[in-house]
């Protein structure tokens, strides 16, 4: 039998290295998947519930694996709802191709039924879409759309009309007009210039107040992060999607930076003379040194980030491994080590302060608990996920990053309804390590909810059954009803902030995954025992306070004040608002008996 489009297109991605696809069907796709039913074990695909969920896993899948993510769709509404997911690797720079379908090519242009101009609907979105017209076409355009992807860490899209896909494979002729290409692509070491790294070296060895911030870029560059930092005597801060970058278990390691940062942070970037940045495009610029203040160093593989959030003096182009070696073998080591001691001091004081907020009462769990609680328990290899939102806060805060741990969430989009999906992708990524999400209720009742079906659809599959999804259930959009306390002064807007309360663990049990209610605070360590030791999948609901507030470790003059004007207007939650904020709030801005 002849070879369709269809067939040539799914052998191309296997010789790619292309061996899962995030995907849900539609007629507009049918050729090609007939033709990863034909390809038998070649390429597995994952049937989602929401092509938005498909696009997030894809972005997932390169951020826990290196490799390019895939995703596919049906055409019209199909590749609309790719967007979101797609925009989330976009941001987060990872490769990540979409294959959707389109309108037969005798109607484009007709207004025909789920026809719309995909090429300029993803055109943002993507560094390279093309919709593909003849069949000799496909080749060229499955080379470059990898290929584009892997070297720029960008989003790639290829348009298949739905007829093209079943007409027979012909290769492109040898004539005017038709191009040839090839697979393969390997990632080169970029290195800056020997007399750069002696600058940056020059500038990092007059400081004496270094401080580091580590980002993605750092992910697999931690011994050197470390051996830099130790020579340095300098402290690390860590953007969120740099948090499995450096452990917490170092004592210099300040933690998060930024609005869901820590004290520790904070103050050393308020008093550094020097700050090294690797890998990071942490987008506040209030969070780090005032303009002037410190001199700079960044190391970005990516030269457009460079310099953009802090003028730096140097800026280094390069792999941050193997830039940091580089570097290495010109940093002097530093005698000094009173900046350090500083830095262990605050450190050692914030992880004291955090632990005695998080066994504060609440009404009735206390929502930082619930992360501080996992934290010790974590298997060295667990990979964590967390979605946008209050529980971003404790993620980011609470949790101790330790052992070969990996986490992620959408970072530069920030996206609700991120975790399920990624901790889907990270199953199956790593079948044989445990699984955690920590999602919000705003973002279960938005689209992960309808995941925990994929979930129960796949689990039997995997090496372990450890997955948990705990869900953080306080009826509120807690986010941004806090936002709109501090930010602008407002009280809570119960007609956009309150959410109903749905029963998370009653629909696991209903779909044959295991569920575990939580609304008593001595329970909270045993029931994250329970749920690891699962025989199967877990959803973990916790009754949390909503009235525990999720904000900087830095609160401003001006966001005490609109605290203030809020009570002033009054509250719907006022009562609790006051008890449950008065010792987070206030005692973030008054000087604290362990300074």
């Amino acid at each position: 039998m002849s070879s369709t489009v269809g067939d040539f297109f799914v052998h191309r991605l296997y010789e790619w290295g292309v061996r899962r696809i995030f995907g849900y069907p539609g007629d507009g796709i049918n050729g090609v998947l007939g033709a990863l039913q034909r390809a038998t074990e070649k390429i597995e695909f994952v049937q989602v519930r929401h092509e938005e969920m498909a696009a997030f896993m894809a972005s997932a899948h390169a951020k826990f694996t290196g490799e390019i993510g895939v995703c596919l769709s049906t055409g019209g509404p199909g590749a609309s709802h790719l967007i979101t997911g797609l925009y989330d690797a976009k941001c987060d720079h990872m490769p990540v191709l979409a294959i959707t379908g389109q309108a037969p090519r005798a109607s484009r242009g007709a207004h025909y039924q789920q026809e719309l101009n995909l090429d300029r609907m993803f055109s943002d979105v993507a560094a390279f879409v093309q919709e593909a017209e003849t069949p000799s076409q496909v080749r060229m355009l499955t080379d470059r759309a990898v290929r584009i992807a892997k070297a720029q860490n960008a989003v790639s899209v290829i348009v298949l009309p739905g007829d093209l896909q079943d007409l027979e494979y012909d290769e492109p002729p040898r004539k005017h007009g038709a191009v040839q290409t090839g697979v393969g692509y390997s990632r080169p070491l970029v290195v800056p210039c020997s007399q750069d790294i002696r600058r940056a070296a020059d500038v990092l060895n007059a400081g004496r107040k270094v401080a580091i911030l580590i980002g993605a870029g750092a992910l697999g560059a931690r011994e050197e992060v470390i051996a830099v930092a130790e020579k340095l005597k300098a402290g690390v801060a860590k953007a969120l999607l740099g948090k499995a970058a450096a452990p917490d278990t170092l004592p210099w390691v300040t933690g998060s930076i930024g609005l869901l940062g820590t004290k520790p942070s904070y103050d050393m970037m308020m008093a550094c003379d020097t700050l090294l940045m690797i890998g990071s495009g942490f987008p506040y610029s209030e969070f780090l040194p005032l303009d002037g203040q410190a001199r700079g160093v960044q190391i970005d593989i990516d030269a457009s980030m460079l310099s953009m959030r802090y003028p730096m003096e140097v800026n280094l182009q390069g792999d941050a491994a193997v830039t940091l070696r580089e570097l290495l073998l010109r940093l002097d080591e530093k005698t000094d080590a009173s900046w350090r001691d500083w830095i262990e001091r605050k450190v050692s004081d914030w992880w004291e302060l955090l632990e005695d907020r998080a066994l504060a009462p609440a009404n009735p769990v206390n929502p930082q608990k619930v992360a501080w609680e996992l934290s010790p328990r974590l298997p060295e290899d667990a990979i964590i996920t967390c979605d946008s939102g209050s529980c971003a806060n404790w993620y980011a805060r609470d949790l101790r990053i330790r052992g070969e741990m990996m986490c992620s969430l959408s970072g530069g989009l920030a996206s609700m309804g991120a975790a399920v999906p990624y901790a889907i992708a990270a199953k199956f990524a790593h079948p044989g390590r445990p699984v955690i999400a920590l999602v919000g209720d705003g973002a279960m009742q938005m689209n992960n909810m309808a995941e925990l079906i994929t979930v129960s659809k796949y689990w039997r599959d995997w090496e372990s059954p450890k997955w948990v999804c705990c869900v953080f259930n306080n009826e509120d959009l807690n986010q941004v009803t806090w936002e709109q306390r501090i930010m602008e002064g407002n009280p809570k807007y119960e007609a956009t902030q309150s959410i109903p309360d749905v029963p998370y663990h009653r629909f696991a049990e209903l779909i044959g995954l295991k569920g575990i209610f939580v609304d008593d605070p001595s329970r909270v360590a045993s029931a994250w025992e329970e749920a690891l030791a699962s025989d199967r999948p877990v959803v973990l609901e916790v009754k949390t306070d909503p009235e525990v507030p999720p904000l900087p470790a830095h609160i401003s003059f001006e966001q005490a004040r609109n605290f203030a004007t809020t009570l002033f207007k009054g509250d719907p939650k006022e009562g609790a608002l006051i008890v449950g904020a008065a010792r987070q709030v206030f005692a973030s801005i008054l000087p604290s008996e362990r300074e």
